[in-house]
C-alpha cells in the first residue's frame, strides 16, 4: 500500500500522474495473476473501481477496453490512462461525488525464484508447461513484456533462438497468446501441439 488514495475521479487522475510505475503495473497487469482466485468486471483495477464505486458507466467502458500489452512500457500505458481520464472529465457534465470506497494505490514487487525446471527441446518445454505453476506462466508471458521493454514473450524468444528447428512461425503464435484475453491457465493450455 502506498498510502495514496482517490475518493473521486479527478483525484484518481492526479494520483495516477504521480505514483511509481510499479503501481500502474500492478493495477493493470495483476488481473492475470489473480484471475484464478478472483473474477473482476474488467481486466484492470481502474475500470473496476470506476464502475463499482464512482458508478460512471461511460468512463468504466473506456478504461476497460485497453490492452496493457499494446504498450511498450508502463509510461506509455500511464499516458493512455491519463488521456482517457482527462478527456472524459473535460467532457463530463455530471456532478461527481465522493465515493463510498476509495481507490487504494498499491505497488507490486515481483520476486523471481528459479523452479529448477529446464527445457532443451520443444517436447521438454511442452511437458514442463503442462505441470508448472501458473505464476511461472505469468512471469514468462506477462511480466516478460514489461521487463524487456519490448513486446516479447520469453517462450517465443527461446523458440526463435533454437537453431535448425524452424520454429519462427510457432514463436510468432506464442507471442500472441497473452493478447487473446485468456486466463493464465488458458495461456498455458494454448501452448499448441508438439
Amino acid at each position: 500500500m502506498l498510502g495514496k488514495r482517490a475518493m473521486y475521479e479527478h483525484r484518481l487522475l492526479e494520483v495516477i500522474e504521480e505514483v511509481p510505475a510499479d503501481s500502474i503495473y500492478y493495477h493493470t497487469h495483476s488481473y492475470f495473476l489473480m484471475h484464478a482466485y478472483t473474477q473482476q468486471l474488467y481486466s484492470n483495477d481502474f475500470a473496476t473501481w470506476v464502475v463499482l464505486y464512482a458508478q460512471d458507466r461511460v468512463l468504466d467502458e473506456r478504461l476497460g477496453v485497453f490492452d496493457p500489452f499494446d504498450f511498450s512500457d508502463i509510461e506509455q500505458l500511464r499516458d493512455e490512462i491519463l488521456r482517457i481520464l482527462a478527456e472524459h472529465l473535460d467532457r463530463s457534465t455530471v456532478p461527481r461525488w465522493i465515493v463510498s470506497k476509495p481507490f487504494e494505490f498499491i505497488r507490486s514487487h515481483i520476486i523471481e525464484i528459479p523452479l529448477g525446471l529446464e527445457a532443451r527441446t520443444l517436447s521438454e518445454l511442452y511437458d514442463a508447461l503442462a505441470d508448472v505453476e501458473v505464476a511461472a506462466v505469468y512471469n514468462h508471458v506477462c511480466k516478460a513484456r514489461m521487463r524487456k521493454r519490448l513486446q516479447s514473450v520469453d517462450f517465443a524468444c527461446w523458440l526463435s533462438s533454437v537453431e535448425g528447428l524452424g520454429l519462427q512461425e510457432l514463436a510468432l503464435n506464442v507471442e500472441q497468446v497473452g493478447r487473446l484475453g485468456l486466463s493464465l491457465a488458458g495461456m498455458r493450455s494454448k501452448k499448441g501441439s508438439r
